[in-house]
């Protein structure tokens, strides 16, 4: 939430020119009730069609969709690819926390392979999405990944995001201790913000060292084409 706002301010928008769409989920709440701007809160898996809709009416308006893992890229997923595909002028943030959280701890396309949830008791059995990856490869769009514990490096590229002409999708590294850690050897915030320092990688240094199983995050590209303006 504090990243959102830092880098708004640092461009220097006005929240009065901004619309905030979420949908159900804990990373749903961010802009509802939180952000003294204009907001809707939508129905599980469609925040993107609302956004998207939005855009159509007030083609002024810059739009923000916010919601996590199980909202944009499960039930939501379709509307994620062919948003990406149209390259509609969207700035979407995916809080990546791996789970279902508000939901009880249920997997998620994201969750690890091997990963314990409430309906994998025996483990993960398959391999997550890259989420980055799928949206870079049904479309041209900006599709960085980053954490919440390097915040200043997620300050910068929630900023280069939101100038993005274009669809925009920012993959944001969470914790869920309550739901994920718990079950997965992380029971405290402490101990998945450490995990998420240790393994991740960042783009440039992921070209020249062996990464094993760790999490490559920074910009993968930057492209820019016409964007479908409403």
């Amino acid at each position: 939430m504090g990243a959102i706002l830092r880098a708004i301010d640092k461009i220097g928008w006005h929240l009065d020119e901004m619309l905030f769409v979420s949908g159900i989920g804990c990373a749903g709440w961010i802009p509802s009730p939180h952000f003294a701007a204009d907001t809707l809160h939508t129905t599980h898996g469609r925040p993107i069609a609302f956004a998207t809709g939005a855009k159509l009416f007030r083609p002024e308006l810059k739009v923000v969709v916010i919601g996590g893992d199980g909202d944009i890229a499960s039930i939501g997923g379709n509307h994620l690819i062919h948003a990406a595909r149209r390259n509609i002028d969207l700035t979407v943030i995916c809080a990546n926390n791996r789970i279902y959280g508000m939901t009880g701890g249920q997997v998620t396309p994201t969750t690890p392979q091997g990963a314990f949830t409430v309906t994998t008791p025996q483990g993960n059995p398959e391999p997550p999405f890259d989420l980055c990856r799928l949206v870079l490869g049904a479309g041209p769009p900006y599709g960085p990944r980053h954490t919440v514990y390097h915040v200043k490096a997620l300050i910068n590229i929630l900023t280069r995001a939101l100038e993005h002409q274009g669809f925009a999708f920012i993959e944001v590294l969470s914790p869920c201790p309550t739901q994920y850690g718990r079950r997965n050897e992380q029971p405290t915030p402490w101990a998945m913000m450490q995990w998420l320092k240790e393994n991740t990688i960042i783009v440039k240094r992921a070209l020249s060292e062996d990464i094993g199983d760790k999490i490559i995050i920074g910009e993968f590209n930057d492209a820019e084409s016409q964007a479908l303006l409403f």
